[in-house]
């Protein structure tokens, strides 16, 4: 890089109005360079062309845009909190717009000049009024203003001014051809970034997303494919058919069909040259730890060692109990392997798993620590596997000589999408029930019922049960652990006053949640107050009802993953979702939840209504951060990225080719934590 030019990996401190201070602060957003600071894209966009009437204006806490007249002025109130007043006018009424602290607002406002104001109105429908607005000119009304997430030091305007410098001054490189672009209708990347951070009109937003998002999604398809076709070896451990009778005929229940043709399918695959590369996914309660455990025993018949790794200890502990009661019986010696073992016990776990002695082993990421040495490893098995990053599942296959891999999610994602996003799995979907399990029943309503609905906790807690409450983080200047920690303190006021109450979230650490939860599935805790974190969990038989605080705020995939935490047992378990939203999309959707629990049904009607809050939260399950894109709402674009990507690959499998030496480059800066060969 010569000293006058700035090229995409600038560091973003050296851009006119950043400096070392601001730099720090754009560290805490993820921005070290100027690539980061163009790509660190608007979160909404406020149409100033959209105006709505005054007289129209909600005032059921909903932002809009009104157009209007200044046509008075009122005399400021210095004080403490100083406050400025000034009236506005449309043909359908008056409107009072208020500034606090703010002079400088104030006096932008002109005597008799139109401004367009975009706010959360108040008042009633006798008078309207909007505090602190935003407002520009309405001569420039016709554009998009972004708004951007923040941290504190760093506004709107301060962000927009930073960006718009360095689209200014640093030379980005388009990574697409003209000809590249003209086939697939794509403006330039320069053209793109510059009207997606200051578009005029819609139409210039839609073309700008429109190229960023195909970049992405073309991106990612081509790094999972060229990452699976550099990593196709021979496996070390080709397997030959064995019945499975014995398995079978000591099972004390009827497995599903499903569950059969899951495990036929991955055994199948281990007699292969090729190492499994299988996702085994499921419905909440669908029985995938028997497939697990079918494939591990397939394993111990082909003379191999099988292992499975869990995020949590306590769902590595639950593990091994299932294990152990399937498999011990068989003749397989079943180990449990976690970091809070003794230093004594695990030196002498990893002496039995490194002689062989161990033909099935449990754990959490101690299984991937050097100390651990497996003599024959043949199959992996990772559960929730977006928990784990890619490195932590690479480190536990480098254990064995390209073993078979089977990955396990309770998450359902439409067949079409698992395919693409998939793109290096083979896929396994156990889409029925095992036979006895009792349908959760599920309600909607307002929060007016919270008080029946404390009763209903207490009525199942006075026969011996459980429930779950769940509290979503709905204010952005509250953390999850102070919402949580409040509610518990509301709930000091209700019948539940005396109730051994636990509280979960994310600030915890792993082995504090453990300790939380082991107390719940103990029987200890009575009702557990938690945060999201318990979406994935152990199982607990025993907890019946399960209470979703203001619902709305949750894709209906995580609702669905969230609910299958009760129905574990035998007893009729119910789940109600609370929410005082009444608009007609949360409330179809609170339908779906209330008339179906097919995991899979739910997550089609996700992809239908392309709902706030996807199901595959912020990490994409393990894959790299996407920016701009969304797996569902983008599904139309999702499908042409993939088979651009496969005929890049298809042309040149090793992307040596000097036109392609950019892709190579922006997928293996994608792709940074994927192992190396």
């Amino acid at each position: 890089m010569t000293a006058n030019k700035k090229t995409a990996n600038f560091p973003v401190t050296y851009i006119k109005g950043v400096g070392e201070k601001r730099a720090k602060l754009f560290e805490k957003l993820g921005v070290f360079t100027a690539y980061d600071l163009v790509t660190h894209y608007p979160r909404e966009y406020i149409d100033f062309n959209a105006h709505t009437p005054i007289a129209s204006t909600p005032v059921n806490g909903e932002s809009c845009v009104v157009r209007a007249r200044v046509t008075k002025k009122l005399i400021p109130y210095y004080g403490r909190i100083s406050v400025f007043k000034a009236i506005v006018s449309d043909e359908t009424g008056d409107m009072l717009i208020v500034f606090f602290n703010s002079d400088y607002s104030f006096s932008r406002l002109k005597l008799d000049r139109e401004y367009c104001f975009y706010g959360r109105p108040e008042g009633d429908f006798l008078r309207r009024e909007l505090h602190s607005p935003i407002f520009i000119e309405a001569e420039q009304s016709n554009m998009l203003m972004p708004r951007y997430p923040l941290t504190q030091g760093l506004s709107q305007g301060i962000i927009s001014s930073c960006i718009k410098n360095a689209i200014d001054e640093v030379e980005f490189e388009d990574y697409f051809s003209s000809d590249f672009c003209a086939e697939y209708g794509l403006i330039s990347f320069k053209d793109a970034i510059r009207r997606i951070h200051f578009p005029k009109t819609a139409a210039e937003y839609e073309l700008a997303k429109r190229r960023l998002t195909f970049e992405e999604l073309f991106l990612l398809q081509l790094g999972l494919n060229f990452f699976k076709k550099r990593s196709r070896r021979l496996t070390g451990s080709v397997m030959k058919n064995k019945p499975l009778d014995d398995f079978y005929a000591r099972l004390p229940f009827e497995p599903t069909a499903a569950q059969m043709r899951a495990i036929k399918e991955c055994c199948d695959d281990m007699t292969k040259a090729y190492p499994m590369k299988r996702l085994l996914q499921g419905d909440v309660g669908s029985g995938k730890t028997l497939v697990a455990a079918a494939a591990a025993y397939f394993a111990f018949l082909n003379g191999c060692q099988a292992t499975l790794m869990a995020p949590t200890e306590i769902l590595a502990q639950q593990h091994y109990d299932t294990f152990s009661k399937l498999l011990e019986p068989l003749g397989v010696n079943v180990l449990l392997l976690t970091g809070s073992r003794t230093g004594a016990v695990k030196k002498a776990l990893r002496e039995h798993i490194e002689s062989g002695c161990a033909d099935v082993v449990i754990g959490t990421q101690a299984l991937i620590q050097k100390s651990t040495v497996f003599k024959n490893l043949g199959l992996v098995i990772t559960d929730e596997q977006h928990r784990f990053g890619v490195n932590q599942r690479a480190a536990l296959s480098s254990k064995g000589n390209e073993p078979h891999v089977l990955v396990m999610s309770a998450t359902p994602i439409p067949r079409t999408l698992g395919l693409i996003i998939y793109g290096d799995l083979d896929i396994s979907v156990l889409d029925e029930m095992p036979k006895g399990r009792v349908p959760i029943k599920t309600y909607a309503v307002d929060d007016s019922f919270h008080e029946r609905l404390y009763k209903f906790i207490l009525k199942y807690v006075n026969e011996g049960f459980q429930a779950y409450i769940v509290c979503p983080l709905i204010d952005e200047g509250i953390s999850e652990k102070a919402a949580a920690v409040k509610y518990i303190e509301g709930l000091r006021n209700t019948c539940l006053c005396d109730v051994p109450i636990g509280l979960l979230h994310g600030k915890m650490s792993q082995s504090e949640k453990d300790a939380v939860m082991r107390d719940f599935k103990d029987n200890k805790l009575k009702v557990l107050v938690t945060t999201t974190v318990v979406e994935v969990g152990v199982d607990v038989p025993n907890a019946v009802v399960m209470i979703i605080e203001n619902a709305e705020q949750f894709g209906l995939s995580q609702l669905h993953q969230l609910r299958g935490r009760v129905g574990r047992g035998t007893q009729q378990s119910y789940c109600v979702l609370v929410t005082n939203n009444q608009s007609d999309f949360t409330k179809q959707r609170m339908e779906i939840m209330t008339r179906t629990s097919d995991g899979f049904e739910i997550a089609n009607e996700d992809l239908k209504l392309r709902g706030p809050g996807d199901f595959f939260g912020k990490r994409q399950h393990g894959l790299p951060r996407l920016k701009i894109a969304d797996l569902y709402a983008d599904m139309d674009i999702l499908k042409i990225t993939s088979d651009a990507a496969r005929k890049i690959l298809d042309d040149d499998s090793t992307l040596s080719k000097p036109e392609n030496s950019g892709l190579l480059r922006m997928i293996n800066k994608l792709f940074e934590n994927s192992p190396e060969e």
